[in-house]
């Protein structure tokens, strides 16, 4: 049995015009019934509590929140901080689904310790959308409190280590609740609350009478693909647009390399971008590019000058994904793109020293 994603009402957040119009369409394929969006965590936040007041006492305004990490001025971290820890969240165990390029192993033991539910890197397929949607919906993980964290168990699997188990307490220092009302009567020498309440969203989009066992549609997958081809067109639009933003950066910091960082640190955001869709839309050379140009242009903050040699480095990044978008080079490219990645490695090579 399918569920009845028509019942589920998501607020998507993402700051990247043309990711936010891809991840929507790919939500509205699926058959999401409601979807509302932000283009940043603030706005996001705001979006929440205005409709909390408006709406019925006790109903949270969404069902998930599915949101990028890096944005401006509110990131997805302070946004899912603000959902598990606010007094205004209108429900702090809502299911968060946190999206990111950065997936560098920092980043996700932040967002892991800020109490996320499921964490999907870019680049991402429509199934890897949809399992990540039916993993929040289908196997949520319990939630737990302690004095230092809160949010779904961040155990997902049994693993032996060495030395001692600091995460077991006493029998007597451990509560489990059925409801989140009966935290007000625990005793007070709890160290750790256990929290296993009804599975409010799997209930909601079960089809009535059904088994309680579903799943995502697969003719809805094969829907959201199609969509995904419809807008390969827009995609290299904002490629473009993109290369001509980097083009205008460079030729800043070429004309004062000791301000260099400036211009820098723009192509770096534009590079964390480029990075996280290209193979969504069957450009991985654009992934590979947009990495490579992120790596090197993510500058110390005490740096005060650029080398000519990065930038002539960072030109043949900007060339190469203009080479990639104005021919067209899907896949890997063939011989073409065997010869653009090559011309990469000889200017990173040259850059090293090598």
């Amino acid at each position: 049995m399918s569920y009845r994603l028509d019942r589920l009402s998501i607020l998507l957040v993402e700051d990247s015009d043309i990711i936010r119009k891809l991840l929507f369409s790919i939500l509205r394929s699926l058959d999401v019934g409601q979807i509302h969006t932000a283009r940043n965590g603030q706005e996001a936040i705001d979006f929440l509590v205005s409709r909390s007041r408006s709406g019925l006492p006790g109903q949270a305004p969404v069902d998930l929140i599915l949101s990028d990490l890096v944005m401006s001025p509110t990131d997805g971290a302070m946004l899912l901080r603000w959902v598990r820890r606010s007094d205004d969240s209108p429900d702090r165990f809502m299911p968060f689904v946190m999206i990111s390029g950065a997936v560098d192993r920092k980043r996700v033991q932040e967002v892991r310790d800020l109490g996320v539910s499921e964490f999907l890197a870019k680049p991402f397929s429509i199934a890897a959308v949809a399992a990540h949607l039916q993993a929040a919906i289908e196997n949520p993980r319990q939630f737990v409190l302690t004095q230092d964290y809160f949010g779904p168990d961040r155990r997902r699997t049994s693993q032996e280590y060495e030395g001692p188990d600091k995460r077991i307490a006493k029998k007597n220092e451990v509560a489990v609740l059925y409801s989140a009302r009966s935290l007000r009567s625990v005793p007070g020498n709890t160290k750790c609350w256990i929290f296993r309440l009804p599975n409010r969203v799997k209930d909601k989009v079960l089809a009535l009478g059904g088994s309680l066992e579903g799943g995502i549609d697969p003719s809805l997958l094969r829907a959201a693909e199609q969509q995904i081809q419809k807008m390969e067109s827009d995609y290299a639009d904002w490629v473009r647009d993109y290369a001509r933003q980097l083009q205008a950066q460079h030729e800043i910091a070429l004309k004062d390399p000791g301000m260099a960082w400036k211009p820098l640190r723009e192509m770096n955001l534009i590079a964390h971008e480029l990075r996280g869709q290209g193979s969504t839309f069957g450009y991985p050379l654009i992934t590979t590019f947009g990495r490579s140009l992120y790596e090197y242009t993510a500058l110390d903050k005490d740096t005060t000058g650029v080398s000519p040699e990065l930038l002539e480095l960072i030109k043949a990044h900007i060339d190469g994904l203009r080479a990639v978008i104005g021919d067209k080079v899907k896949g890997d490219g063939g011989a073409i793109g065997k010869e653009l990645v090559r011309m990469l490695q000889i200017a990173v090579k040259k850059y090293k020293g090598g």
